[in-house]
């Protein structure tokens, strides 16, 4: 398996089926789609376990027995990568807002960089469908996150991403303590730590239509209690 595509679920069963069908049309060369359900109750694993049956050997599933959270799911998505043997990792979110027809990009730019995000805040980019609130406090996390802790990229908070393998390797994931969205910001930040080559292409991330979004109050509290860590720890 050259590239994993890691995609964490919960309660995604209106979205996943036809993400799934959108990542396989694209045939991409020895690549598999790895799915981590946290025991979904509206039955998202169920419907990934049919569609790896029915696309044999494209599609694992993992099933976990509770909601262990987004930051966790990478964790088990990169082990599992890269003892499948993965050179490449894809992570996007499950929702649609991600556009599968960008992972060629991503995959393309990834040849000369360690790890490429695809990013709403470069030119190019941009977000449809956010109210004002949510275009506010995803402004003022870029910013936190440039000024506190000198992050060059424009977007730290997006899932949809690329990643060599050493990318994986040199970070070490299951060190990482921050959970939720937050994991996404200390990736980068260890990343550039590292000396890793971080690239951005343009992305429209597009709000979901099905379902409700995993940002909560309390995931807000977290990114920023990260910012702060990573800054005077």
């Amino acid at each position: 398996m050259r590239t994993a595509i890691i995609i964490p679920t919960y309660n995604e069963a209106g979205n996943i089926e036809v993400l799934v069908e959108k990542i396989l049309e694209l045939e991409l060369n020895n690549s598999k789609i790895i799915v981590i359900d946290d025991n979904s109750p509206d039955g998202t694993g169920e419907i990934a376990e049919s569609l790896s049956e029915k696309f044999k050997g494209r599609i694992d599933v993992i099933h976990r027995a509770r909601k262990l959270g987004l930051g966790s799911a990478y964790k088990e998505g990169f082990k599992t990568a890269l003892k499948e043997g993965a050179q490449t990792i894809i992570t996007m979110d499950a929702d649609l807002s991600h556009d599968p027809n960008a992972i060629p990009e991503l995959l393309s730019e990834l040849r000369d960089n360690d790890l490429v995000i695809g990013s709403r805040y470069v030119e190019g980019g941009g977000i449809v469908g956010f109210p004002l609130w949510r275009l506010a406090l995803s402004s003022i996390a870029q910013g936190l996150c440039r000024f506190f802790l000198g992050i060059k990229v424009h977007d730290s908070t997006t899932a949809f991403r690329a990643y060599k393998a050493k990318v994986i390797k040199s970070i070490k994931p299951d060190s990482i303590k921050s959970e939720g969205y937050s994991f996404l910001i200390e990736v980068v930040f260890r990343s550039q730590k590292a000396g890793l080559k971080v690239s951005e292409v343009p992305i429209i991330f597009k709000a979901r239509e099905l379902g409700k979004s995993k940002v909560s109050q309390s995931e807000i509290l977290k990114a920023l209690f990260t910012v702060f860590r990573l800054k005077f720890s």
